[in-house]
């Protein structure tokens, strides 16, 4: 590795961490610009920072390496930078309000912390302050997306926190936090720089990054959340957090396995199924994004060269069409002031910009030929059927092409509804001038990146373990890529017919169905367990202090009224052992006048001193 330059001594995520900071204090023009430039130049590091460039230090005693430039680091980052600076756009004119630019940019920050980081313990810190950020994100709306809010910082903090423990184990394992131990890949040559230890590190680890992307049973917080917060910041939610986990994943298991493979399969079936039955548009656009995760996991799972190339051309591509989709929704809602999609209708006259940037991201979520996502959907595609390796999962590949065919139906859906049934009984304007701006250029990268004779090859050359058209130090060296093969255009053309004459025959059924996700009774079961254990705890302490008051209000009567306590006492005895003369008391039995609580340090010492003698009782 060669030593940090001139180039990259700017520390990316401190650049855009200081642009939330002016973001705060400086007229709102004035933040904005700063926060599109500290994007801006974030994007620039990473295309011009040498590869291998790194920064090591020693923190409390550790040896660390916060900053790495490597094929990975870059791709993400250049993906996550250029999407990012349009973002801010989009805000800007969408008029979100400064604290929530601000936000967005801390939030930005942390996302690029994680993905420059080049050890464990700077992704664990950074991964924490990621799902701070992100959470008050959410909040900042208010109304519904502050419940939902708290949900989300729940599921953040246990995956975190399974993270963070995996790391730690890791560390009593390998004895350093910086990638690089023992990660080898495909026919043993190493490609990738990380892999968590096995064991109990790699279980916690998968677990805790499951939450992130999303795996089936771990994906609740995801349509929950999306949906409710301010429309530009799910713009920057449905980027950054899920794509980010998605390279971590890789990081972690740069091997693959199987079973993640097939766990990918089936969040592309799982989402599509949900995002069909939507109603709310930014409902189904969320279940969209744990069924395009299923690709990437898919293609992490297989562990081959083009299965990993094409989950990180996936990736890229999801950062740039699904913000996309969020972005023309968003200008739905902003104008209309309506969420559901059989709510609105004929909207292609009023709104054609926005027409034009929604089918742009629309036809490269469905791998239409012409588009990026057609690229990368047709590698993991490859890596399924086993076309450069010779090993065949053909029911990995039936799952991924189902999963295609539901995106297809969930696309024209939310295109028909939402452009073309029926007339428009509205009088909206169009995107303004900022929104159609940053939905133009992320489009634009959509269509460049996809084109079958320039676009492509640029692309390709961008993806780790690929050059140019070639594959380049791995087990598939000198083998050329071929996304527009006869193969790969079948596939498209039996997607698109299939979901044309599919739609017309279930659209009347479909817009009767409203089932919700089942897995969402989580956040029922959550909230009354949540709930009545706490009562549990307030009742149990009140119980306990309501005692103690007795207890000491009964000591100090006996203590001010000692002959009137033993007569009481005496009368409670039989009459065999004791005789009491009938008198009346001196005192006149004056009662306490102690106004006494017990503190939850006196309730706790009375419950422990009870426990003990029990225990000591019963041993």
């Amino acid at each position: 590795m060669t030593e940090i330059d001139a180039v990259t001594a700017i520390y990316p995520p401190l650049l855009v961490f200081a642009a939330a900071l002016l973001m705060l204090v400086v007229p709102r023009t004035l933040g904005f610009i700063l926060g599109t430039l500290s994007l801006l130049g974030v994007t620039a590091i990473a295309f011009v920072a040498p590869e291998g460039s790194h920064l090591h230090i020693t923190f409390l005693g550790f040896e660390s390496q916060p900053y790495l430039i490597d094929e990975y680091t870059r791709f993400v980052g250049i993906a996550l930078g250029f999407l990012g600076t349009f973002a801010v756009v989009y805000a800007y004119s969408s008029e979100a309000p400064r604290v929530l630019a601000a936000f967005a940019l801390a939030y930005v920050a942390s996302a690029f912390g994680a993905v420059f980081a080049g050890d464990w313990l700077v992704l664990v810190f950074m991964w924490e302050i990621m799902a701070v950020t992100s959470t008050l994100l959410v909040w900042h709306y208010g109304g519904d997306a502050v419940r939902a809010g708290y949900r989300y910082a729940l599921a953040h903090g246990i995956g975190g926190s399974l993270v963070l423990f995996a790391v730690i184990a890791h560390y009593a394992q390998a004895g350093t936090f910086i990638y690089g131990e023992g990660a080898t890949g495909y026919s043993g040559e190493l490609l990738i720089d990380g892999g968590i230890a096995t064991g109990i590190p790699a279980v916690l680890a998968v677990l805790g990054i499951g939450v992130n992307v999303a795996f089936i049973g771990f994906h609740t917080w995801l349509p929950d959340t999306y949906p409710r917060p301010h429309f530009a910041a799910s713009v920057f939610l449905a980027a950054f957090t899920t794509k980010t986990s998605a390279y971590v994943l890789l990081r972690a298991f740069p091997e693959g396995h199987m079973w993640l493979a097939y766990m990918g399969g089936l969040m592309a079936v799982y989402g599509v199924i949900f995002a069909l039955l939507q109603h709310d548009m930014r409902a189904l656009l969320s279940y969209h994004i744990q069924a395009q995760l299923g690709y990437m996991v898919a293609g992490i799972g297989l562990g081959s060269a083009i299965g990993v190339a094409g989950a990180m051309g996936h990736l890229f591509n999801n950062v740039l069409y699904k913000s996309l989709l969020f972005m023309a929704v968003g200008v739905v809602i902003y104008r209309t002031r309506e969420n559901d999609l059989y709510k609105l209708g004929g909207l292609w006259r009023e709104m054609p910009l926005t027409a034009i940037a929604f089918f742009i991201g629309a036809l490269s979520i469905t791998a239409v030929p012409g588009f990026s996502g057609f690229i990368s959907k047709g590698m993991v595609f490859d890596a399924a059927t086993g076309y450069f390796t010779q090993e065949a999962h053909w029911p990995l590949f039936a799952l991924l092409f189902i999963g295609g065919i539901g995106t297809f139906l969930s696309f024209i859906k939310l295109g028909y509804y939402v452009f073309f049934h029926g007339e428009s009984d509205r009088e909206v304007r169009d995107a303004k001038p900022g929104q159609t701006t940053a939905m133009l250029s992320v489009g634009g990268a959509c269509v460049v990146l996809g084109l079958p004779v320039l676009g492509w090859p640029v692309f390709t050359d961008l993806m780790p373990l690929v050059d140019g058209t070639q594959f380049a130090g791995t087990d598939l060296a000198g083998e050329g890529l071929t996304p527009y093969s006869m193969g790969h255009l079948q596939d498209a053309a039996a997607l698109i017919v299939i979901s044309a004459i599919a739609f017309p025959i279930i659209r009347k059924p479909l817009s009767k169905l409203d089932y919700d996700d089942p897995a969402l009774v989580v956040n029922h079961v959550g909230y009354y367990s949540g709930r009545w254990a706490m009562l549990a705890v307030t009742e149990t302490f009140a119980a306990v202090d309501r005692i103690a008051v007795a207890m000491v209000r009964s000591g100090y009567w006996i203590g001010n009224n000692p002959v009137l306590a033993a007569e009481r006492g005496a009368r409670r005895l039989p009459t065999w052992m004791v005789e009491v003369e009938e008198r009346r008391p001196t005192d006149g039995g004056r009662p306490s006048t102690l106004q006494l609580r017990a503190t939850i340090g006196l309730t706790t010492l009375l419950i422990t001193l009870v426990l003990t003698a029990i225990l000591l009782l019963v041993l």
